[in-house]
C-alpha cells in the first residue's frame, strides 16, 4: 500500500511537470526553440487565480477560467511583442531572451508590496479533503490534478486530430515554409501556439497552488520539467506527459526509498540514463538532414 500511495503521489507531481513540458514541447515544434520561461508562466497563471478570487472576488472555476484566458493572451502579446522580432537569429538569442523573460515576470511579481515576497493559499473547494479505497488514502488536490491532466491531454487530442486549426499547427510544425505557400498563416499560429502553451502553464501552476501554495519563486519547477521533455521525446506531446510521469514516480520513490538527498536529483539521472540509452528520447523521432 506504502508503494501505490507512493506511486500515486509521484503520478500527480509527474502531471505538473508534463504539463509544464507540453509547453516547452508545443513551443519547439512550432517555432525550432526553446521557452526557459515556461515556470514562471505557470506562477503568473497561479498569481492570476489567486488575485482572481481575493481581489476580485471571483468565484473558484470563474477565477480558474479568467486566469487560463487571461495567460493565454498575455502568451499571445508575449509572442508578438517580444520573440516574434528576434526570429531567425541564433537559437543561443531565443534561448537567452526567453530566460530573461523569467526573471523579468518573476522580479515584477516580487515588487508588488504585500504580495510577491509572501506565500499565500489558494482556496479551493477541495482543499485538504480525502478519499479512502480500501487501505488507501488518496489525497482529492492529487487526482483532481491527474484527472484534469488527463482531461487536457484528451481535449488537446481532440483539437490536434480533428479540429482545421490543430491540424494546421500539425503542418506548421512540420515544415513552416511549406505551410505558408500552403496558405497557412504561420505568424498566427506561432502566437495561437504560444498562447496555448501559456495556457497550459497556467493550468499546471492553478493545479499546483493547493499543494505547494503560491509564491514568486514556484516557476524553478520548470527546471524539473525540461528533464521530463527530454525523457519523453521533445518533439512529442504524449511524450511530455509520459517524461512527467516517469520524472515523478522516480522522484517520489527515490524520496522515500534513498537516502536524503537522491529526490533531488533523481529527474537529471533519469535524463543521463536516458541519453545514454535512447538520446531522442521515448518518442523522439530521428530527423535526418541532406548535407
Amino acid at each position: 500500500m506504502q508503494f501505490v500511495q507512493l506511486v500515486i503521489s509521484g503520478a500527480a507531481q509527474g502531471c505538473i511537470y508534463g504539463l509544464i513540458a507540453l509547453g516547452f514541447v508545443l513551443i519547439y515544434k512550432a517555432t525550432e526553440t526553446v521557452s526557459f520561461a515556461q515556470g514562471e508562466l505557470m506562477m503568473l497563471g497561479a498569481f492570476f487565480g489567486l488575485a482572481a478570487m481575493s481581489l476580485m472576488g471571483f468565484p473558484f472555476w470563474i477565477s480558474v477560467l479568467s486566469a487560463i484566458i487571461a495567460m493565454g493572451l498575455f502568451g499571445v502579446l508575449l509572442e508578438t511583442v517580444v520573440i516574434r522580432p528576434i526570429l531567425g537569429q541564433p537559437a543561443f538569442s531565443i534561448v537567452m531572451l526567453t530566460i530573461g523573460i523569467g526573471y523579468v515576470a518573476r522580479g515584477l511579481i516580487t515588487m508588488i508590496p504585500g504580495i510577491g515576497t509572501e506565500t499565500h493559499t489558494l482556496a479551493v473547494p477541495y482543499k485538504d479533503q480525502v478519499w479512502r479505497a480500501g487501505g488507501l488514502v488518496l489525497n482529492v488536490e492529487q487526482m483532481a490534478v491527474i484527472a484534469a491532466t488527463a482531461t487536457l491531454c484528451l481535449v488537446l487530442y481532440v483539437v490536434f486530430k480533428y479540429s482545421k486549426v490543430g491540424i494546421a499547427m500539425q503542418a506548421t510544425s512540420q515544415n513552416q515554409l511549406a505551410a505558408y505557400y500552403m496558405g497557412i498563416p504561420v505568424k498566427l499560429l506561432n502566437s495561437l501556439v504560444w498562447g496555448l502553451a501559456a495556457g497550459v502553464a497556467a493550468i499546471a501552476g492553478l493545479l499546483l497552488a493547493p499543494i505547494t501554495f503560491v509564491h514568486a519563486n514556484m516557476g524553478f519547477i520548470g527546471l524539473k520539467a525540461f528533464p521530463a521533455a527530454v525523457v519523453g521525446g521533445f518533439g512529442s506531446l504524449p511524450g511530455a506527459i509520459v517524461g512527467g510521469l516517469i520524472i515523478g514516480i522516480v522522484e517520489s520513490l527515490a524520496g522515500f526509498y534513498l537516502p536524503e538527498g537522491f529526490k533531488d536529483t533523481a529527474a537529471y539521472v533519469v535524463v543521463l540514463v536516458m541519453l545514454m540509452v535512447k538520446p531522442n528520447g521515448l518518442f523522439g523521432e530521428k530527423l535526418r538532414k541532406k548535407v
